[in-house]
């Protein structure tokens, strides 16, 4: 990276925890919901064709496999 952008990057993070402990908000009062009421109104209907599923079940043989890890050489274990 090149040094101005570290430089930019450090100002900009500077300024950041600077500008948050420069205001403080104090709750003066607590909020409230207004009161709503609802008349009428009428939910939507809707037809529709939709495709069938069917499921069935089926067993598989999956062939294993066996790994044999290469011999003197520098191996990463993980």
């Amino acid at each position: 990276m090149k040094t101005g952008t570290i430089l930019a990057i450090a100002i900009a993070a500077i300024v950041a925890v600077v500008g948050v402990y420069m205001i403080d908000i104090d709750q003066t009062e607590e909020a409230a919901l207004p009161e709503v009421s609802v008349e009428g109104g009428n939910m939507p209907e809707f037809d529709a064709e939709v495709g069938e599923v069917e499921i069935t079940e089926e067993t598989v043989t999956v062939p294993g496999i066996e790994i044999t890890p290469p011999e003197g050489e520098d191996v990463a274990s993980n």
